[in-house]
């Protein structure tokens, strides 16, 4: 490992030992040991002759290069000298999609921090349990988002500055005014290559949520790989998409990705259907990324006449993409839609279709720089065509923080993504199910031991069971099954007092769709829930 350019090591000094590490495969992916992706996509941008393109688009606003290199310095000045962000600190973001959100996530990466961006449906006990888990010290919140935040601050012991920015394009919030006064130029933190850059937290952030590490070079990796090689993004793109920032998937695709190759991003607080469908006719975008469920309105869409030609990559992720989808997608533009996987863990897609080389109900073959084969229980590759575990690695690979759940994901150097797959005779990969009890809805994880948490905190409650349920639209949605306490009466109010609960306890798309009473609970001789026979109980 480099010498860090870090002071507080906490990042660091969590990261599991080496030889619980995945093996990385690194060639090809060559930095300098300082590395510092903040510069890199921004002050970087701008001496390679992009100051004038366009980085960022959205709330009303373009804004380019240079004005990005100027806003994030201005914005790391007010970090270091106001709020005494040292680097190494763990810096959460609370906010929707929007190029303030991104200019904070990199005006805190010039400072050195560890960031950590975090969804804004997200409530004061998610928040809390990230902010223990990850020992944050700083929080930057879109002004229109504080009260969940404030309400976390009030009962972490290490959650010390909460600081607003604004999220429109008025820049008229505390964080904002102490940028003000800043010069546009900053000595950004040099850290090195292999220093954390980024938390992100899995799906399902109650109780000992799970939090991956990833390097300043990783976030290189993911653009310098997937983005070169398969997208082959120009500075004449221009990104749309609906993933939140928060996850990985979202941050590659819609930051990374573009500001890397000097290319643009559209940022969309509401990405529904109908927005992007409306940013994609006015800017000309050429590359969005969004689930199956999306695509399935934009070609909706079209045959009510609206002109998305723009458009020359349309990636699918998150949930499986139907053929009926990628057919009529091929059909309707005459261009593939690129399925592929990724994982939080990874960081972003290792498995993916391509322009030249695609078809209907497969995943696509491995970004080139990872290796991925399918085993059984035993580490053993099955032959071709048999189902069992994707095992995978490459240049980017699971690091969690602090948590003995690393020797489940990791075995003999392999990423094991909990992904059922097989392989065919020519190489393709195809996904079969996930192996664990993460429900994929609409892209969303979900994480179904979170939802019965949130269920049985209601006086009502006596058990439950939630399993994800098949849906044509959503890919599948969460179900629940309840048995209810004595006296409580099984009817639509109640399943609708019980769906508002959970909405008001954790962030409200996890709520259960699909509400069964039932007078009880299939389980083993041991006790646990039988959650197959739910599932088969549909």
């Amino acid at each position: 490992m480099y010498s860090s350019g870090h002071i507080d090591m906490f990042a660091r000094d969590n990261l599991p030992p080496q030889d619980r590490w995945p093996d990385f495969l690194l060639d090809g992916f060559d930095y300098p040991e300082r590395l510092n992706v903040g510069v890199e996509l921004t002050d970087k941008m701008v001496e390679k002759g992009f100051g004038d393109h366009t980085a960022l688009i959205g709330n009303g606003r373009r804004r380019t290069y240079k004005e990005l290199s100027d806003w994030t310095n201005k914005l790391a000045a007010a970090l270091v000298e106001n709020l005494h962000v040292k680097p190494g600190n763990r810096v959460l973001i609370r906010s929707a999609n929007n190029p303030a959100m991104v200019a904070c996530w990199l005006a805190a990466t010039k400072a050195g921090a560890v960031v950590v961006n975090t969804m804004p449906m997200l409530r004061a006990s998610e928040l809390t349990a990230i902010v223990d888990k990850a020992e944050i010290t700083h929080a930057l919140c879109d002004t229109r988002l504080m009260d969940e935040m404030a309400a976390c601050a009030k009962v972490s012991a290490t959650l010390t500055t909460v600081v607003g920015f604004d999220g429109t394009s008025n820049h008229d919030a505390e964080l904002d005014r102490l940028a003000l006064e800043k010069p546009v130029q900053f000595d950004a933190i040099e850290t090195a290559q292999d220093d954390v850059a980024l938390l992100g937290f899995t799906s399902g952030t109650t109780g000992n949520p799970k939090a991956t590490m990833h390097f300043h070079r990783d976030l290189l990796i993911i653009a310098d790989g997937y983005a070169r090689e398969v997208l082959q993004v120009t500075p004449e793109d221009i990104f749309i998409g609906s993933p939140p920032l928060a996850f990985t998937f979202g941050l590659g695709g819609l930051a990374v990705f573009p500001l890397r190759f000097g290319a643009a991003a559209t940022l969309l607080e509401t990405a529904s259907p109908p927005n992007m469908i409306e940013i994609i006719e006015k800017f000309k975008a050429t590359v969005c990324f969004t689930a199956p469920t999306a695509y399935r309105a934009m070609l909706q869409a079209m045959e009510e006449g609206a002109d998305l030609s723009s458009l020359r990559a349309a990636v699918s992720a998150g949930e499986t993409l139907p053929p009926p989808v990628y057919h009529d997608w091929q059909e309707k533009t005459g261009k593939p839609m690129l399925d592929g996987i990724g994982a939080t863990e990874m960081l972003h897609i290792f498995i993916t279709n391509r322009f030249d080389d695609h078809m209907a109900g497969s995943t696509g073959k491995p970004v080139t720089g990872y290796e991925a084969r399918v085993i059984d229980d035993l580490g053993n590759e099955v032959p071709d065509g048999e189902v069992g575990k994707l095992a995978v690695r490459g240049p980017t690979g699971c690091r969690y923080l602090a948590d003995d759940r690393q020797d489940v994901y990791v075995k003999d150097g392999w990423n094991i993504t909990g992904d059922s797959f097989s392989r065919d005779a020519q190489g393709y990969f195809h996904f079969a199910a996930r192996n664990d009890d993460m429900i994929i809805s609409s892209g969303y994880n979900i994480a179904g031991p979170e939802v019965e948490a949130a269920l049985l905190s209601h006086p009502m409650v006596s058990e439950c069971g939630v399993v994800g349920k098949p849906d044509e639209d959503r890919g599948a949605i969460v179900q629940a099954h309840v048995v209810l306490m004595e006296g409580a009466e099984a009817s639509d109010l109640t399943r609708k007092i019980l769906q508002d609960h959970v909405k008001a306890t954790i962030a409200p798309y996890k709520y259960p769709r699909d509400v069964q009473f039932i007078d009880a609970l299939p389980k083993t001789a041991t006790g646990k829930i039988q959650r197959f026979a739910l599932r088969e109980n549909k």
